[in-house]
């Protein structure tokens, strides 16, 4: 976050930068407020266009209208008068599931459903409204978010390690950037996995026409985004769908959920992706029951971030974890396992 002076005679008052965008060298004028709602999680273009009316949005520092129209390289930046809500942290008596803490890190195994940080309309309840309840003086990470090393998705339960120190802030993120530490997932797909091992490579950014999904580039657009690699193995087969492990090289948003819906495997009830309908199997309605009742055994993406490997920062030693695969989905892999007996060859 950043604060802007724009003091004049007859006002003191600061601005805080809630959004700020790079405008790519290809784009093709648009109106700023269809630019920004493809941008902007969560946003409206009503709220859009009241944040140009009330002056709050600058491109290269000038306040515009909503029906300006962007061109290639503006810096766009929404400056508002209240700081991000991420960043008013009320601590919060959540408990945490913590299996292992010592002086200067611990390792927290989140549950399904819990928010990570605060944004995007979920300002409380979250990871970090916990952390800083239980703890002091937890160091910032670059984003300015509290002893976070790095995070998982709203409906991914698993392993996570928090800093409680600058010392091991810095060392644990540079582990985490040199790919040096080791993160293992488990999820169920859709379909028959056809190897029973694999690499998916593909720059990973923002879908151009979906706001709320990333995707893989290709071909021509093969340069844009940011470099991912996924290893998968599979674990089980279970007929229509496949219990898998995957290991990441990267750590891109929604890496595995994108990588895997590349590949034609996107994850079992991952609504944002698409996985929340039936993409395998019979037409029966024995069938589709089935399923909806896996469904509501496993209310979320079919993920969990189960084993987590580094160096401590202090005493060089390697920590390795491992987190069960939570109750909920360990019921929707029983009952495909017992479905998959039962389908004929």
């Amino acid at each position: 976050m950043t604060t802007v002076d724009t003091s004049t005679d007859e006002q003191d008052d600061e601005l805080f930068e809630h959004h700020a965008f790079s405008v790519d060298k290809g784009q093709n004028p648009l109106r700023i407020d269809k630019y920004l709602m493809n941008r902007i999680e969560n946003a409206t273009r009503n709220k859009i266009q009241a944040a140009a009316k009330d002056g709050s949005i600058y491109v290269n520092d000038t306040p515009v209208k909503s029906n300006y129209k962007v061109k290639p390289l503006d810096q766009i930046r929404v400056l508002l008068e209240h700081p991000p809500y991420e960043f008013l942290l009320t601590p919060e008596d959540i408990p945490l599931d913590i299996v292992y803490e010592d002086d200067v890190l611990l390792v927290v195994n989140k549950q399904p459903g819990m928010v990570v940080h605060p944004g995007h309309g979920n300002y409380s309840g979250t990871l970090i409204n916990a952390l800083v309840f239980h703890f002091d003086n937890l160091p910032n990470n670059s984003s300015d978010r509290p002893g976070l090393v790095h995070r998982i998705d709203k409906d991914t339960s698993g392993l996570l390690v928090i800093a409680k120190t600058e010392q091991a802030m810095t060392h644990l993120s540079k582990q985490f950037f040199n790919k040096t530490s080791e993160r293992e997932y488990v999820a169920i797909v859709w379909g028959n996995m056809v190897e029973d091992e694999g690499t998916v490579e593909g720059n990973i950014g923002r879908h151009p026409k979906n706001r709320l999904q990333n995707t893989v580039f290709e071909g021509d657009d093969a340069d844009k985004g940011k470099p991912a690699v996924t290893h998968y193995k599979v674990i089980e087969r279970l007929g229509y769908v496949t219990l898998v492990s995957c290991k990441l090289e990267t750590g891109r948003t929604h890496q595995i959920r994108v990588h895997m819906k590349h590949i034609g495997h996107t994850l079992f009830n991952d609504e944002r992706y698409g996985g929340e309908r039936i993409l395998k199997g019979t037409t029966f309605s024995k069938y589709k029951q089935f399923v909806d009742n896996c469904f509501k055994v496993l209310p979320r993406q079919a993920l969990h971030a189960k084993t987590l490997g580094f160096v401590h920062p202090v005493t060089g030693e390697h920590l390795s974890f491992d987190s069960p695969v939570p109750e909920d989905m360990q019921q929707c892999i029983d009952k495909w396992r017992n479905y998959a007996t039962h389908i004929e060859e």
